[in-house]
């Protein structure tokens, strides 16, 4: 499998509020700790921050409250100005670009969903889907075209000509998300899209986000504080403490292999079922199917929590299967007990 391109790179990225925050930072230091910013009279939202997101991945950024995760990705789209650094997209390095070619790059390139939905009450939901178009100048029976292509993938066909206040919670962070897809970006970013749902509807909207994306294959930056979806949602995860990046790693990386004792505080009521993969229990191929053949089939990349049920039901091995469809080793239920009382 061809290696993915980068597609958004930050370097160094600081972001401080207050008077005289360019003159504090300097030009390159990176030594300023949170005690040295609030003893100027500072505030570090954003310290040093470098991530690399590639295409095509749903790179999540976690933390908690304050921990600087959304105004990262403000900076990212330059709705925030940072204090320093370097934010490369497809190389281009978006802190040198004008105020006008960052409005274009937005507007043609950029996609954006928030935790409040900001639908515009007055537009139905063809006129909300097809408004970031219409800002575009994109004619009107092309634009609605469109919209009406979008309102479908996303699942509100057939409501076209209602209000958001005709519309479920859920519904309306469809239209969120599909009038974000109108201008078909390059470059996805959601801030808590689903926090403010229902559980039950959360999980939907879940199901919905990884559908499209099996779809669309944007690249997203996905910020949540709830590590469980982020397990759900993330190919990697970057936890993030007072502005700062503590790890960033697959979902099992931080889970097993924490780098700092925040992420091990952060991660330990994580339920290692949900996060470790067959890969991590599995046992090489022997050369001959055992005895009675393999109780059945599994991917490498499942959850165990998600196959425990099939693989206990036999007491065979199972065989697991790569992505190229070929045998790559093989599992037993001892192996999944084991991980599961651990976990």
């Amino acid at each position: 499998m061809a290696e993915r391109a980068e597609k958004l790179v930050c370097n160094a990225v600081w972001k401080l509020f207050g008077p005289g925050a360019e003159s504090f930072l300097g030009k390159a230091d990176r030594s300023h700790s949170i005690d040295d910013i609030k003893q100027a009279g500072l505030i570090g939202a954003v310290r040093d921050a470098s991530i690399t997101v590639l295409e095509g991945e749903i790179f999540v950024i976690m933390g908690l409250s304050g921990s600087g995760k959304s105004t990262l990705v403000r900076c990212m789209s330059r709705l925030i100005e940072p204090t320093a650094g370097e934010i490369l997209f497809d190389g281009q390095d978006l802190l040198q670009a004008t105020a006008r070619e960052m409005v274009e790059i937005r507007r043609h390139k950029m996609g954006m969903v928030f935790q409040h939905f900001a639908l515009l009450p007055h537009l139905t939901v063809l006129g909300n889907v097809a408004f970031p178009l219409e800002v575009q100048g994109v004619d009107r029976s092309v634009r609605e075209a469109r919209a009406r292509e979008i309102i479908e993938l996303v699942g509100l066909e057939g409501r076209e000509t209602y209000y958001p206040r005709e519309l479920s919670g859920g519904q309306q962070q469809r239209v969120g998300i599909a009038r974000s897809l109108a201008v078909e970006p390059e470059l996805w970013f959601l801030d808590e899209p689903f926090s403010a749902l229902d559980p039950l509807i959360r999980r939907e909207m879940q199901d919905e986000f990884l559908r499209l994306q099996n779809v669309l294959h944007k690249t997203i930056v996905f910020i949540t504080h709830d590590f469980d979806e982020a397990i759900r949602l993330a190919d990697r995860v970057a936890i993030m403490k007072d502005g700062g990046i503590d790890q960033i790693g697959t979902p099992e990386d931080l889970v097993v292999r924490p780098a700092t004792d925040y992420v091990a505080e952060f991660t330990k009521d994580v339920s290692r079922a949900k996060v470790l993969s067959i890969a991590s229990v599995m046992a090489p191929a022997p050369d001959q199917a055992p005895k009675g053949g393999y109780g059945g089939e599994v991917p490498v990349g499942i959850k165990i929590g998600e196959a425990a049920r099939q693989i206990g039901a036999l007491d065979r091995p199972f065989a697991v299967i790569g992505g190229d469809g070929q045998l790559v080793g093989q599992v037993t239920r001892e192996a999944v007990v084991e991980a599961l009382i651990q976990g």
